[in-house]
This record gives structure tokens, sequence and C-alpha cells, in this order.
């Protein structure tokens, strides 16, 4: 019979290196958010092969005498845990793992020196065994240089990943940390080349647009709420400013970059009517709670949390993305499509003849009107002008400065509304945007109420399931039974369906309760009926709105743009799409050369 033995010290390390440094890139994790929890103002970072080759970590924090760094690289030590109130911890790493992980699949150099004193100290540690241990200059702080990670491993390291695959990990890392913390600085350089440089002090707002997109600054709201001891703040970007993937989503726990699923689905459940299901938003949130409200203890790398009360902390952030969007969502993405603008013809050719003798003898300086539901004047087969059109709508008289989407001017291809606003010209899709206020009335009227209202099957069908299937879905009853949805346990291993949502009375009760018990696997609350009872509020407003092809007066044009300035999230249809675009008065002069 083998016999039980204690493992050596470098193979337990090297054992624990498996969950902690899987790549470089979360070796970069761990030495960054070291360097936040040291104190540091400013963290230099440099790569070389993505990492693969070479990466080093410099900040200006408190730095380590010879003794602590001895000590940092034995396992489970750690100055960051002053007692054993694990569930109190206040910095991002407290496990005393890292260090000792990197440094025994890696070349490791480990160089500090305590501010006020006259000399630092420098470690190497090469694949767990020490190699150097003596004084050495440099500023106070601490630098560490990691070279030759998994070197001496071929089994791990042939599994790592190509230079510019590494490197996008990297920054991704160095991203994160430095949008959790605006008031630290950041450099980060690979090769020669300097890819960051966010100055110290700045607030969010401005240093997450300079860290994801520029473009969010102009097309984000920003989000500042509190809820008892909860508090949200960050910045997200319109529902028609979003991506193909979530790549793009950024979200902390109390200043703590994570990766997790409950808050992942907050963000999708905010957003399920304003996005098509294959469109994601773009946005970083920050979620505070009190520290022993969540356990940051759940994984090695600490990019997973779990929530005491996490319906509380799913609902506070739906709640709160949903009222930030309903206060400047009634904007629409402004970045142009370069493809379209560059289309735009500088400097049009000399029209034809035939074209010409339709403006002949008209007053252009007199105010003009939109022709309405008549036909052509001009005959394109035979070149002759024919009669002047009837039908003339009104001419609009309204002021321009009064209203934000201006005074509509006319109808192109009976789909587009066109307005004058002060400060430039406003082309607005009149199917989105009506398809937008209608939704938001039968919201407002209670409709979405009605809809969930409950159709008694009449012989009850009962749903087999896996016994772990119906225990979620016996844990929802109450919240399914307030969509409309009546079910009951029928067995270890099966559900009674009583009843199903009125507008889902021809829905397959089978293939919806395993729709839900998915959902609750994955989300951790059922709201996939919930989305699907939108999607059929959505699919109403659609059937209901004005089509794209009708002719609209100038009195229904400008009451589409007042409703539109009055109704919440009218900068999107239901599936994400702008309602309207502006070209600035700027932008207009430029492309006519008079600017």
């Amino acid at each position: 019979m083998p016999q039980i033995r204690r493992l050596p010290e470098n193979l337990v390390n090297r054992i624990a290196a498996g969950e902690v440094v899987e790549r470089p890139a979360a070796a970069l994790k761990e030495l960054v958010e070291n360097a936040i929890d040291a104190g540091a103002t400013r963290i230099v970072v440099s790569l070389v092969d993505g990492g693969l080759t070479r990466l080093e970590v410099t900040d200006d924090g408190c730095g380590m005498s010879a003794d602590e760094m001895s000590l940092a690289l034995e396992r489970h030590a750690t100055s960051k845990l002053p007692d054993d109130a694990i569930e109190q911890v206040a910095t991002l790493g407290f496990r005393g793992e890292a260090l000792p992980s990197i440094a025994s699949v890696s070349r490791f150099t480990l160089e500090s020196r305590v501010r006020g004193t006259d000399e630092g100290w420098r470690r190497v540690v090469d694949h767990g065994a020490v190699v150097a241990d003596e004084p050495c200059a440099l500023p106070p702080g601490t630098r560490v240089t990691v070279e030759k990670v998994f070197d001496k491993i071929p089994a791990r390291r042939k599994f790592l990943r190509t230079p510019r695959s590494e490197y996008a990990a990297s920054l991704d890392v160095v991203r994160r940390l430095a949008m959790a913390r605006p008031d630290i600085g950041f450099v980060l350089q690979h090769g020669e080349r300097r890819v960051l440089d966010l100055q110290p002090g700045q607030t969010i707002e401005t240093r997450v647009p300079a860290t994801i997109a520029r473009e969010l600054a102009d097309n984000g709201v920003s989000i500042d709420l509190e809820r008892g001891e909860m508090r949200l703040t960050g910045l997200a970007g319109l529902p028609t400013y979003n991506r193909g993937v979530a790549d793009h989503q950024y979200l902390f726990v109390n200043g703590r970059p994570v990766k997790d699923r409950l808050l992942t689905g907050a963000v999708r459940g905010a957003y399920a009517d304003m996005l098509a299901r294959d469109r994601h938003a773009v946005l970083a949130l920050f979620l505070e709670v009190p520290p022993e409200e969540v356990d940051v203890n759940v994984h090695p790398a600490k990019t997973e949390v779990r929530f005491r009360d996490s319906a509380g902390v799913r609902g506070f952030i739906v709640s709160g993305l949903r009222q930030a969007l309903s206060t400047g969502d009634r904007r629409s993405a402004q970045t142009p499509d370069s493809g379209a603008m560059s289309r735009w013809q500088r400097e049009p050719a000399e029209p034809a003849p035939a074209f010409r003798s339709i403006f002949e003898g008209r007053d252009w300086s007199a105010p003009q009107s939109r022709v309405s539901e008549a036909p052509s004047p001009y005959n394109p087969q035979t070149g002759e002008v024919l009669a002047e059109p009837q039908g003339r709508a009104e001419v609009a008289e309204q002021p321009v400065a009064k209203y934000p989407l201006g005074v509509a001017r006319g109808q192109v291809a009976n789909t587009y509304v066109v307005a004058e606003a002060e400060d430039g010209l406003v082309i607005v899709d009149q199917h989105a945007a009506h398809e937008r206020l209608v939704l938001e009335r039968l919201r407002a009227a209670g409709a979405e109420d009605a809809i969930k209202r409950s159709q008694a099957l009449l012989m009850p069908e009962v749903v087999e399931m896996d016994e772990a299937d119906c225990d979620r879905i016996e844990g929802a009853i109450d919240k399914l039974s307030e969509l409309g949805l009546v079910v009951e346990r029928f067995g270890p291993d099966a559900m009674l369906v009583r009843a199903v949502p009125h507008a889902l009375r021809k829905a397959d009760p089978q293939a919806l309760l395993r729709d839900i018990a998915d959902d609750i696997a994955k989300h951790g609350e059922a709201i996939l009926l919930g989305e699907k009872l939108d999607l059929v509020l959505a699919t109403m407003a659609c059937h209901g709105s004005v089509r794209a092809g009708r002719t609209l007066s100038v009195e229904e044009m400008n009451a589409l743009l007042r409703e539109m300035e009055r109704t919440p999230r009218s900068g999107q249809c239901n599936h994400g799409r702008p309602t309207w675009v502006k070209l600035s008065m700027e932008d207009v002069e430029k492309l006519f050369g008079r600017h």
C-alpha cells in the first residue's frame, strides 16, 4: 500500500501555480494587484513578446525589507490579513500564494527598497531555487521581473499561445486594474512601444473612455446610485453603441475586477428590450457592498465572487442601469459611419439639361413646403416636366431653437423624417422611432400586466426533468407565478404545469420549463420568461407602429419628434438600432467646403 508523505515545497508551489499562473497575464495580474495594495501612485508595466520572454512591474509603493522579501516568497505568507477575519478583507490580494507560485515556474527577480532607507535588496529565484540574495540600487518601491515562464516545464509551455494572444490578455488585465483605480497612474510598454499612459488622479468618467474606447464618453451615461449599503457607479454605453461580443463589459466588486455570471446576467436583463440578442452592451460598472456580504475567496485567481443576497444585488443592478438609461438614452449613438460619410459627393457633377429645366423660374428665396402624396414632377423616360404637384403640406412655422430634435422639414423615401435643429440636421427612422414609442406606451398603460395573465390548461401537463432542474424550478415557483406560469412539484423528477402566461398560451410547456431551468442554472434566477414576455410586447409594438413607406404630414412628423423628446429610451428601437442620427452644422459646412 502506498505511503502518505508530505510533498516537497517546490512541488507544492508548482501545483499551486497550475491554478494561479496558467499564463503570463495571470502572473501580471497578481503583480499589479500587489503594487496597488502596496499604496503605489504610479505603476509601470513592461512586456516583451506579450510576457512570454519577459514581463516587469515597477511601482513606487511602500517597498519591502530583505527579511520581508524572504518571507513573501513562502507559501501563505501575507501582510494583508492582520487577523483571521478573512470575510473583512479589503485588499486585492490576501492568499499569499502568488509570489512563490510565480517563482516556482520562472526566473523571478524581486527588487525592493523601503521608503526612507538608503539601500535596496534583490532576491533571484530560478524555478524554485534561490540563485541570488544581495543588495541593489533602485528608487523607493518594488520592481518584479518574470522571465522564461514555464521554461523548465515544457508540458505547460507548449500550451501557451502566440505572443500576440498573450499580449492581448495582458493588455486586458492592465485595462481592468487601471479602470478600478483611476487615482493611480499606469504605464504599459510592449517592446519599444508605449501602449498606455494614464495619469493619476482621474475620474471614472475620464479613465474609462481613455481605457476602453474614447467614443464611450459621447455615447454613454454616468451612473451613481445607492440602495442601503450598496452603491453602483460607472459608465454605461447607450444601447445603440454596442458590440458583437461581450469583451467590452468590465465589472468590478469593491474595486476588484471580476467575471461573474450573476452580474453578466443582470447586465443582459437591463438591456433586454433595447438590444438584439446577438449584440452586447459596452460598459464599466463598479459595485460597492459591505465586505461581509460578498465572498471573494471562491477561486485562487480571485476573479469569481459569491453574494450573500444575490437576488438583491441583481435587482439593484438591473433597476440602476434602467434608471440611468431612461434619463440619458433619448440620445442616439452619434458616431457617423465613416463609409457612409465618405460617399457624400463634395463636387456634384453638372446636372443634365432635362433636370435643369425643373428649377427654371422657381423662387428659391421663398419658404418651401414639403410635397405630400404627389406624383413626380419629372418623367425620367421622356424628360418632360409634368404638371405642378398637388397636395402640398403647409409650411412649418415653429422655432427651431425650441426643440432638441428640431422641426420637421421633409420626408425622404417615405421612411426618414428630416428635421432642422439649432445645431445641425436630424434624420429620424420613422418606423424604428414609433416602435419604441408604442412599446413605452404599452408599458405605461399596464399592458405588460395584461400580457402576464395566466391561461389555465384544460389538462395539466406533467414535465419530466432531472431532479436538480426540478429543485431549481421549485425554488422559483413564486416568481414564476407572478409572471403567469403556475407549476408545482410532481414527484422527485417531474413538475406539473397548471397554467401558462396568456401571451405564451401556444408555447410548448415542456420546452418552456426546460429553458427556464437552464436559465436558472446559468444565471441564478429565472429571467428567460420575463425576456419572452418582453419579446411579446416588442412584437406588439412593431405591428402597431408607423410603417416605413407611409407618407406623413408635417403635423405628424412634428408630433413624432415631440413625443420622442418626452419618451425614455427613444434613442434606439427595440432591437438596439438608432432611431435618429444628427449631422452637425459644422459637418454640413465641411461637405460644401465652407469650413
